[in-house]
This record gives C-alpha cells, sequence and structure tokens, in this order.
C-alpha cells in the first residue's frame, strides 16, 4: 500500500494577488496581493475606509472580488473563472459580535461548527436523562482555548474575554486552513485586551493556523502579528514586520500613522542628515531619493523614544527648553521646544522629573529614517 504525504504545507495557506472590489462607483480594495504561511498571523491595519474589512471578506468569500485570485493552500477558490463560495473554503471566521448561539452551551457552540455526524450529540433525546459525552475534537478545544471547566456554561454567563474564546475555538474546531478575524477586540473592556492578545496569539500559535485579522488599533497590531500590512486608500501599503513598520515605515502616511513620530527638517550628507538635533544617522541613506536629489531638503522622522534629555545651562546658547510633561507611571512624555520654536515629544522613564522651562539638550539615540520634503 502506498502512503502519500500532505503536502499543503508546500504552499502558503492564504494567498490574494490582485484583489479588486468597487461597489458602485466607489473603488473599496484595489490590487491587494499578500501571502499568509501556515501558522503565521498577519493584521490588516489602516483607518476606517481603507479597505480592511472589504479585503477580509474577499478572502471569507461574503464578496466577490471585481478581479483578482485568491488561493487557500495552493487551491484557486477564486479567479476570473471560478468561485468556491465561504462553506467550501475551509476558512474559519470570528466576527465582531462573536455571534455565539443564545441557546446552546460553550461545548454545543464549539461543536456547531464541526461536521453533522460530530454536532449531533447534543441534539439526541437521551440528553434529558444523562450528559452526552463530549466529542473528542471539540474537548480538545475546551482546552485549547483553556475553558474546559465552563462547556457547560451559556453565552450569557460568560465574559467578554470568555465568549471571544469560544469563537475562536468553534472556528478552529473544523481544522480550517486560515481563520479570519474582524475587529477581535473591539467589544472586550480596554484593561483586559492586553491580556487578552496574549492569549489569542497563544491558542493560534498552537493550534498552527494562520490568520488574518482587521484591526484600526496600531497597539493590536504591532503586539499580536508576525508582519502587519498597512491599508490605505484600498492598498496596501506596506508589510513588514511589526518592527520594520514601526521603525522603517516605507512612506510618510505609515510613518504617522502606526505611532507618534517628530518630523524634522535635515539636509541629508555622508549617510546621514544634518538636523537642528545636529548628525542623524539614516537607517537606509537617501532611501526614495532620486538621482540628483542628494543634498535637497529631507523630513526626518524620529520616534519620541528615540530622543534623549539632558541638563543643560540656560546660557546654552543651543538649549531648548521643556514645555510640559505627561507621567504615565511606567514613562512620561515629555515634550520639548528647539531653539527654532520646532516642537518634539520624548518618551523617557520616570526618574527623573522635568519642569516646564527646564533648559535641556535634545539627544538622538538610534537611526532613524527620512522622506523626501
Amino acid at each position: 500500500m502506498s502512503f502519500e504525504p500532505d503536502r499543503s504545507d508546500l504552499h502558503p495557506a492564504l494567498v490574494a494577488r490582485g484583489a479588486h472590489k468597487s461597489f458602485a462607483d466607489t473603488v473599496a480594495i484595489r490590487d491587494v496581493s499578500f501571502q499568509v504561511e501556515h501558522g503565521e498571523i498577519v493584521a490588516l491595519l489602516g483607518p476606517s475606509g481603507c479597505g480592511k474589512s472589504t479585503t477580509l471578506r474577499v478572502l471569507a468569500g461574503f464578496e466577490r472580488p471585481d478581479q483578482g485570485l485568491v488561493q487557500i493552500n495552493g487551491e484557486t477558490v477564486v479567479s476570473p473563472d471560478i468561485w468556491r463560495p465561504p462553506e467550501r473554503r475551509r476558512i474559519g471566521m470570528v466576527p465582531q459580535d462573536f455571534a455565539l448561539f443564545p441557546h446552546l452551551s460553550v461545548a454545543e457552540n464549539i461543536a456547531f461548527g464541526l461536521p453533522n455526524g460530530h454536532r449531533a450529540w447534543w441534539t439526541r433525546p437521551l440528553r434529558r436523562f444523562r450528559r452526552p459525552e463530549t466529542p473528542p475534537r471539540v474537548a480538545e478545544m475546551l482546552d485549547l482555548v483553556g475553558l474546559s471547566d465552563l462547556a457547560d456554561r451559556y453565552p450569557h454567563e460568560l465574559s467578554g474575554g470568555e465568549a471571544q474564546r469560544v469563537a475562536l475555538a468553534r472556528a478552529l474546531a473544523p481544522e480550517p486552513a486560515a481563520v479570519l478575524l474582524d475587529e477581535p477586540f473591539s467589544n472586550l473592556d480596554q484593561n483586559l485586551r492586553a491580556s487578552l492578545r496574549l492569549a489569542m496569539r497563544r491558542i493560534l500559535k498552537a493550534a498552527n493556523t494562520a490568520a488574518v485579522f482587521v484591526t484600526h488599533d496600531r497597539e493590536e497590531a504591532l503586539s499580536l502579528a508576525d508582519r502587519v500590512a498597512v491599508m490605505r486608500d484600498g492598498r496596501i501599503e506596506q508589510i513588514g514586520t511589526p518592527n520594520d513598520i514601526y521603525y522603517r515605515p516605507s512612506t510618510r502616511f505609515i510613518g504617522a500613522f502606526v505611532s507618534d513620530a517628530n518630523m524634522l527638517p535635515g539636509r541629508p550628507v555622508r549617510g546621514g542628515a544634518e538636523t537642528e538635533l545636529g548628525y542623524v544617522m539614516l537607517a537606509d541613506p537617501f532611501r526614495d531619493l532620486a538621482d540628483g536629489q542628494a543634498g535637497e531638503l529631507v523630513d526626518v522622522l524620529l520616534r519620541p523614544e528615540q530622543l534623549a534629555l539632558k541638563r543643560t545651562s540656560p546660557d546654552d546658547p543651543d538649549r531648548a527648553s521643556v514645555i510640559s510633561s505627561e507621567y504615565y507611571g511606567h514613562d512620561q512624555v515629555v515634550r520639548v521646544r528647539l531653539l527654532s520654536g520646532a516642537e518634539v515629544e520624548a518618551r523617557l522613564r520616570t526618574e527623573v522629573v522635568w519642569r516646564p522651562e527646564d533648559p535641556v539638550s535634545v539627544v538622538v539615540l538610534d537611526q532613524a529614517v527620512a522622506f523626501p520634503r
């Protein structure tokens, strides 16, 4: 007897290529192309109306693109000649409101995603006499999401975080090729989000399932995803690791959108730029500058944590001065006015107390990126 191994891992779990979708005269997404590997978590990040949710719906099969290709485990499910409906795509979906069935228990909600032969256990008449045996896959999912003790509870008896984990377990139960999550933390209390992000990442990694999630929250995207795709006006403007997106943004929009940013005018020289704060080394010298533009003014992007403050004398001709300080416990954000009148923010530890009008010098700690003015 011959044995043919599972070769699905030879292909990416999910591929979108050249996806385009319009609603009447409005272009929702245009030329969206990316892929997700097995076990990889990708975030679609961007402002409202940038095309994140439409992209997710195209992948799920809830919207048919005007053009483009979608593949799952190397099999084409969308092309000009092919259209496979959502139920035949091996895609798990976690909607924004979780969509749990209120009349079913936690275990029954999870079982609902399984083939009919496995979920019929909770509909049998014997249930009124004795508790039916939990299907092995349901028990496995309950253990994976840490809810084995809550199998018999109903959705109204769960916290928001518990309901989210039930919805995720239901999506993972049929062993999909990929899971899609639409704003998975938007309905949860702010204080719970950090711990739930860690739990979500742990569960997805343990299941080794590819995942794509939509968010407008920059902190969520950077902390949960292996790669982040930043969208703007229906396009993916940059896709990369959280570190690349944060410290090496490819466009001015991404630099300002992903987190707080200081923009200082500078003139590119010797692999860096001369600025009001002195010479700043550039991570990718003269990137995006056309031939012959060397020497033209650029804008240098510096994150607040890339700046440090040192006390200086009030008589220092190059001194800056503190405008304000916002204390957050773990750190503080100090706003400083430079000699030219430009203002920058520095994110610092809290051992030193900074007060308005304190004379300071501003020191750049790290490489920066620059954009043509």
